[in-house]
């Protein structure tokens, strides 16, 4: 089961992996998972360890909430749905100008739709969409759904203390005994230097270790973090820009002058309310 780790390339091979690769379709069946031309991208470990990490704590069920953050156009709104959870997804609104541009924020439900994933019928019936800015949580619901997610979202809310700020506040919106699943940038390279402020921060294992004191105050628990960045030679040889063009495996990828990867955070929330 996936808990609370930093990406490394043995979790590639890894069943939980192999198995949420092909149901996404990320990953042919059946392939011979030692291939040297496989692809291997970090945004695919994501999105795999937030399923596996849902699934396998009993959050993929009919009648379930969740409430996906940032959610851009990944498969994830659909796969969940199609395993009957309702689902509200949000993203930030942006002008159609922007959007076309990037293609990678959903304005409406239709951009959270794959068909290889989800008929048409069960989308619609499972799926929201609603344009939200994450350094603002107002106008959600107490206790709203039984899971968060976000995949390498917060890293983007202009400073480490920001996004530390939405994961801590984000656990008001879930149901008790429910759960936050993450995942964010993290930094293999230092426990110091890093980036703190501006378009894309990088967390250390200190900011994690803070955040892991901060939910406690909110009743809530982050499940321990495995932080070994692994050893192999794909988890050592970084990608660097321009990205995917180098023969490397993106595992471990150079951010300005800093090795970054990403880390999966699973969160758990008390039976009780808070306090505070």
């Amino acid at each position: 089961m996936p808990s609370s780790r930093v990406c490394r390339y043995e979790d590639f091979h890894a069943p939980w992996y192999v198995q949420w690769a092909e149901r996404l379709l990320l990953e042919p069946t059946n392939q011979d998972l030692h291939r040297p031309d496989r692809n291997i991208s970090r945004k695919a470990w994501e999105w795999c360890a937030i399923s596996a990490a849902l699934q396998e704590r009993d959050m993929l069920q009919p009648g379930r909430q969740g409430l996906g953050f940032a959610v851009g156009t990944e498969p994830l709104s659909s796969m969940f749905a199609s395993k009957g959870v309702g689902v509200l997804a949000t993203d930030l609104e942006v002008d159609a100008a922007t959007w076309s541009t990037t293609n990678d924020h959903a304005k409406s439900a239709e951009h959270l739709y794959h068909p290889n994933l989800i008929d048409r019928d069960t989308f619609d019936r499972n799926v929201r969409f609603q344009a939200a800015d994450m350094r603002d949580l107002a106008s959600f619901k107490d206790e709203s759904a039984d899971f968060v997610w976000s995949s390498c979202s917060f890293e983007h809310l202009g400073s480490l203390e920001a996004g530390l700020r939405f994961v801590v506040e984000g656990m008001r919106l879930v149901k008790a005994n429910g759960l936050a699943i993450h995942t964010t940038e993290f930094n293999v390279g230092s426990n110091d230097d890093t980036w703190d402020t501006g378009l894309n921060v990088i967390y250390r294992k200190r900011d994690i270790e803070e955040l892991g004191y901060r939910l406690r105050l909110v009743s809530s628990a982050l499940e321990q973090v495995d932080f070994d960045a692994g050893a192999h030679p794909y988890d050592i040889e970084y990608d660097y820009p321009p990205y995917f063009k180098h023969g490397r495996k993106h595992v471990k990828l150079l951010l300005g002058p800093h090795i970054s990867t990403s880390v999966l955070l699973v969160i758990r929330k008390g039976s009780v309310p808070h306090l505070r």
